[in-house]
């Protein structure tokens, strides 16, 4: 046998056998193997418990001082130094701006040589007028004279003292209106003002669709159980407020009733002018729910929430939703005692898919210690 045959017949051999090989393989493999199957989706879950929850109405609102008092100057004349640091809290006749006091220094020698000369005349005729040497008109045309220097001298002091502008009342104090160097006319005296913090006050109003919530359309101090303030980063500010006015009208051309509540800002954590929201305490209702709103989802067919079902399955619950009480929807219908609703993984759940829930490692509080609702 051909020695070149011996040695390839192995060869061909086994590249027969490896290519029988493959084709078992690829016979055996006809679905390709996909990743394996994933566990279910790990959701966190709040178990629903009816709760007493205060009905309300949230508006936006503004605050504003208890008392926004002007700083005008008395005097004209031109502003020397500004005596204070724009923004900061002054205590009442504290220094805030220096006019020029030149000009009411030598007016005020002028009065009071004026007055010390009309003085001695009148009481050098005083003794005449008593011995009848002279006239009795002379000594009173001598007094008259000597009251108007007096009173001259007396205005003459209080101009001075107006050359330095303090303020009437304790405060913040707001931008300066005028620069050192400017001429102050009696015209136009606003120099700045002055705002009294505490307590604030803050101002709103209801327009036609809340004031409808009411019995007789329009708000009145019984309807309204308490006050509360929203600060423009959602938290609730920690002390209570109370309604100091209600408009006795209603604006007819808006369509709105002014209100305005009360704070205490003792610390100085509200300023004037920030937008913030006004929450009204009107009652309460029993046996809702609250719901976080990132976990209420409003869709075509209604607003829903995604429960745990039977088996651990996603099942998507149509809900009747009120009005928001701070991070909540309140929930009017729909949900039951025990019903767990998922508050995270939204976008990725399906109906009957399953999950595997777990409370959450922080559960929002709403309303931070409600009562459960009486039985």
């Amino acid at each position: 046998m051909d020695p070149i045959f011996r040695f390839r017949q192995p060869l061909l051999g086994l590249t027969l056998a490896a290519v029988l090989a493959g084709g078992l393989v690829a016979c055996s493999g006809d679905k390709p193997a996909g990743p394996p199957a994933m566990g279910p989706m790990p959701v966190s879950v709040l178990e629903m418990q009816p709760q007493v929850v205060p009905t309300s109405i949230e508006i936006m609102a503004q605050t504003e001082g208890a008392r926004e008092t002007e700083v005008r100057a008395r005097v004209g004349g031109i502003l020397m130094k500004r005596l204070y640091q724009e923004g900061e809290t002054v205590k009442a006749g504290q220094p805030l701006f220096q006019i020029d006091r030149a000009p009411y220094e030598i007016a005020l020698s002028e009065a009071r040589v004026k007055a010390e000369q009309t003085g001695r005349e009148a009481a050098r005729l005083k003794g005449l007028a008593e011995a009848k040497a002279i006239a009795e008109k002379d000594y009173d045309d001598a007094a008259s004279a000597n009251a108007m220097a007096q009173a001259a001298l007396r205005q003459a002091e209080l101009n001075l003292s107006w050359t330095t502008v303090t303020a009437p009342v304790a405060g913040t104090t707001g931008r300066a209106l005028k620069s050192d160097g400017n001429l102050i006319a009696t015209a136009d005296s606003l120099l700045t003002s002055i705002y009294q913090t505490n307590p604030i006050w803050v101002r709103f109003s209801l327009g036609e669709s809340d004031l409808a919530k009411f019995p007789a359309g329009r708000v009145t101090a019984k309807d309204v159980k308490g006050v509360e303030l929203i600060q423009g980063n959602g938290q609730k500010y920690d002390k209570p407020g109370k309604l100091n006015f209600l408009a006795s009208n209603i604006d007819t051309t808006l369509g709105t009733q002014a209100l305005r509540a009360e704070f205490d800002n003792t610390g100085g954590q509200l300023l004037p002018g920030q937008f913030v929201r006004v929450r009204l305490i009107t009652g309460e209702r029993e046996g809702a729910y609250l719901v976080p709103q990132s976990a209420v989802l409003q869709t075509e067919q209604g607003t829903l929430v995604m429960t745990v079902g039977p088996e651990n399955k996603v099942a998507p619950r149509p809900v009747k939703a009120g009005e928001w009480y701070g991070k909540d929807w309140v929930i009017l219908g729909g949900l039951n005692a025990g019903d767990k609703v998922i508050v995270d993984n939204l976008i990725k759940l399906r109906p009957g898919m399953p999950v595997s829930p777990k409370d959450p490692a922080a559960a929002p509080q709403g309303m931070g210690g409600m009562a459960p609702a009486k039985q």
